[in-house]
């Protein structure tokens, strides 16, 4: 059983970075800050299973990821997804994309490959971690980004294409 000092060190002292991730997501810091509450409340709760885990940290990653998909609707997502794009792929290459637009190709994204992106080029974790935080096997964290990054690039190359045709 997991003791209140055990908690502190390897479950609370990862508030910061559930908060900044929940962040991520969420439009407000207060909602982010609300949800973290929360998260760390079902963790104590849960404190007696949570030595076997493999990596709390990874455990309580998707919780926060799960409850911040559940408390928000897709357009706050979108939003807070938008100023967070990789450079590469940001719309000042492409001044005649409209936001949406661009968010309609994220968001039509398989879930996988957004989660994947967006904890790879956005929160800059290695792909180790993004494995365990996902569930998913390294290869498989590879393959999936590499996909999610060249749809992206080639849905944007299109409708820039597109946009120069119409314009010249």
């Amino acid at each position: 059983m997991m003791n209140q000092e055990t908690f502190k060190n390897t479950v609370f002292v990862l508030k910061d970075k559930l908060y900044r991730f929940a962040n991520r997501f969420l439009e407000h810091q207060e909602d982010a800050y609300d949800l973290v509450q929360e998260v760390m409340m079902k963790l104590w709760e849960q404190r007696g299973q949570l030595t076997q885990l493999k990596s709390v940290e990874a455990f309580a990653m998707q919780m926060v990821r799960n409850m911040a998909y559940n408390k928000i609707d897709k357009l706050g997502r979108h939003a807070k997804y938008l100023n967070q794009l990789p450079a590469d792929i940001q719309h000042e290459k492409y001044p005649s994309m409209t936001k949406e637009l661009i968010m309609k190709m994220i968001d039509g994204l398989p879930e996988k490959q957004r989660l994947v992106m967006y904890l790879r080029d956005i929160e800059e974790y290695e792909i180790v971690d993004i494995a365990e935080m996902a569930g998913l096997e390294e290869n498989a964290v590879r393959v999936n980004l590499s996909r999610a990054r060249n749809s992206v690039r080639v849905n944007l190359t299109k409708v820039f294409e597109y946009e120069k045709r119409r314009i010249g």
